[in-house]
């Protein structure tokens, strides 16, 4: 009985999405497109997915954002994000300046270029976006377009599409409290001439960093480290992405069982 109701289940989920018309019962099929439609808008999401990768998810064949990340899999929807993680939080990075006296404007997240050519001056905005959940998922994405609004919109999907998992824990000698607050042991990153190097920080220190570091670090889950930046720090674009390198770098060590514990690292 139960195989039944999941092949029912997955019968509605394939109608729900790509409009496939197959053999169901309408009793059952009514109380499962409820179903449907109260986690739909429990999640806020309505999006008929059109990947195999997202066919699996609306069917509940991949439950955890972890198995995708795990696996390497390519996401080709920033929706199956949303879908798996529903309180994801979005931010987005100072890489701009608004125009002021003697170039002391304000920093804002939109950047302004300008290209002039025979016809007019074309302008393009350009936004960093930055997704986590504060529970060491995280992702960072730079659109562009003729409208800030479209960058910002591009800037977020792209995020989405770059999330990855990063290891936290607690690596610094002056703590030792196994418990996944800062990161399990000292990191580097690089983009362009820009050099991040994060080193773990004992509980209390909070986010000794830069201001844009310190947006990507709260929303992986990070909470006390220490960093060192080397290099054209102006250039935003490249901190940011230099930042996010030095956490995926953290995927490339194999730990011990035995170190792991000590050192209470966490995916």
């Amino acid at each position: 009985m139960e195989n039944k109701v999941d092949e029912v289940k997955t019968a509605v989920a394939k109608e729900e999405i790509v409009g496939a018309s197959q053999p169901v019962e309408e009793s059952a099929k009514a109380v499962i497109a409820e179903e449907v439609k109260n986690a739909r808008q429990e999640k806020r999401i309505d999006y008929r997915f059109k990947t195999d990768l997202g066919l699996k998810v609306a069917s509940g064949e991949i439950k955890d954002i972890d198995e995708i990340l795990g696996k390497n899999l390519k996401m080709l929807e920033p929706q199956i994000v949303d879908y798996l993680i529903p309180g994801l939080e979005t931010d987005f990075l100072f890489i701009g300046q608004s125009k002021g006296k003697l170039g002391g404007g304000k920093r804002r997240i939109i950047r302004n270029t300008q290209k002039v050519t025979a016809k007019a001056k074309r302008q393009h905005f350009s936004a960093m976006a930055v997704v986590g959940d504060k529970n060491g998922h995280i992702g960072i994405g730079k659109g562009r377009a003729l409208e800030s609004v479209v960058a910002k919109d591009k800037a977020l999907k792209k995020a989405k599409l770059n999330m990855i998992a990063i290891k936290r824990g607690c690596g610094s000698w002056e703590c030792a409290c196994k418990t996944p607050h800062s990161i399990p042991f000292k990191i580097k990153g690089k983009c362009g001439s820009v050099i991040v190097t994060l080193t773990p920080a004992p509980k209390g220190i909070g986010f000794c960093v830069a201001d844009d570091i310190k947006t990507i670090l709260r929303l992986a889950g990070i909470k006390d480290v220490w960093s060192r930046v080397d290099g054209q720090t102006h250039t935003r674009i490249n901190l940011g992405y230099a930042t996010f390198n030095a956490l995926k770098s953290l995927s490339s060590y194999s730990v011990l069982k035995s170190e792991s514990e000590s050192l209470g690292m966490s995916m």
